[in-house]
C-alpha cells in the first residue's frame, strides 16, 4: 500500500493534519476573497431576487396569513435567509467538489490519492473556507439589504445566533457530502454533468429554496424534512426564526450531524473503492 492510502477505519486526523486542514481552509478563504467583482455581482443578484421573492411571499401570505405556521414576517425573513445560504451552502452545487471532479477527469486525482493526508479531509477543509467567505459576504450583505427594506425577524438572543451558526456549518458539511458523492461518480462515469444537474434540481426543491418545506402537504412534508437536503436551508431557518429552540434545536442539530456522518462515511467508502478498483484516467 502506497504511503497516504490510509484505511477507512483510520480516519482520525493527527495534530499535524489538523494544522494542515486549518491552513487549507484559510487559503481557500483567501482564494475566494480575490474575486471581488464576482462577489459584488453575486450580492447584487441575491438582493434583487430577495426583493422579488418577498413580493411573491407577501401576496401568498395575504391570502393565507398562517401558511405553514409562518406569519408574513417569518416568510420574508425566510426568503432572505435563503438568499444568504444559496452560495454559502452551495445549494446549486459548486465549491471544492467541482475541482475534485475535474481532477478525476484529467487523472490528476492520482496525486491527491498519494498525499499522506485524507483526500476527503483536504477538500472538506477547502470547502469550509469557501463557505466562510461566502457567509461573510454574499450571506451578510443581502441580509442587511433585506433588513433595510422589509420588517424581518432576528434570532432571539446570543444562544439562538450560536445555534444558527452551528446549523449553517453542519449544512455546509452535509452539502459537501452530497456534492462529493456526485463528484466521485466521475470515477466510473468519466463526467459528472448529468448527475450534478440532477442533484442541483433535487437540492433546490428539497432544501426549501423554491418554497419552504413547511408548505408541503401531509406526507410529502414529513418525507422532505427527513431527507438530508432539509439541512441546507429549512433547519437553519427554523432555528433563526425560533421555531426550533432548546431541546428541539439540539435535536435539529443532531439530525444534521447524523446525516453529515452518514454522507462522509459514504464518501470515504466510495473513495476507498475507487482507489483499489478504478484505473485513473491518464494511466
Amino acid at each position: 500500500m502506497v504511503r497516504g492510502s490510509r484505511s477507512v477505519r483510520d480516519q482520525t486526523p493527527t495534530k499535524e493534519e489538523q494544522v494542515l486542514y486549518v491552513a487549507v481552509a484559510t487559503r481557500s478563504f483567501r482564494r475566494y476573497s480575490t474575486y471581488v467583482a464576482a462577489t459584488l455581482a453575486g450580492i447584487f443578484t441575491n438582493s434583487v431576487f430577495g426583493v422579488i421573492i418577498c413580493f411573491v411571499y407577501t401576496a401568498v401570505w395575504q391570502q393565507n396569513p398562517d401558511a405553514g405556521g409562518y406569519d408574513v414576517t417569518d416568510a420574508l425573513t425566510y426568503a432572505w435567509i435563503g438568499q444568504a445560504l444559496i452560495v454559502t451552502v452551495a445549494i446549486w452545487g459548486g465549491g471544492a467538489t467541482d475541482e475534485v471532479a475535474a481532477r478525476i477527469r484529467t487523472g490528476d486525482v492520482a496525486i491527491d490519492l498519494y498525499r499522506p493526508v485524507s483526500l476527503l479531509g483536504w477538500y472538506l477543509s477547502a470547502d469550509l473556507g469557501r463557505a466562510a467567505y461566502h457567509l461573510l459576504t454574499r450571506g451578510v450583505a443581502p441580509t442587511i439589504v433585506g433588513a433595510l427594506l422589509f420588517d424581518l425577524r432576528a434570532p432571539a438572543g446570543p444562544v439562538a445566533w450560536l445555534l444558527f451558526l452551528v446549523a449553517v456549518t453542519l449544512a455546509v458539511v452535509v452539502s459537501f457530502g452530497l456534492r462529493m458523492l456526485v463528484a466521485c461518480s466521475t470515477f466510473w462515469l468519466m463526467d459528472d454533468t448529468g448527475v450534478k444537474n440532477l442533484a442541483a434540481v433535487l437540492a433546490m426543491f428539497l432544501s426549501g429554496l423554491v418554497v419552504p418545506l413547511v408548505l408541503f402537504p401531509g406526507w410529502s412534508r414529513d418525507l422532505a424534512m427527513a431527507l438530508p437536503w432539509s439541512s441546507f436551508l429549512q433547519v437553519p431557518a427554523d432555528i433563526w426564526l425560533g421555531r426550533r429552540a432548546g431541546t428541539d434545536a439540539l435535536a435539529a442539530l443532531a439530525f444534521q450531524a447524523g446525516w453529515a456522518l452518514v454522507l462522509l462515511g459514504a464518501c470515504a467508502a466510495v473513495i476507498a473503492r475507487a482507489r483499489h478498483k478504478v484505473v485513473v484516467q491518464g494511466g
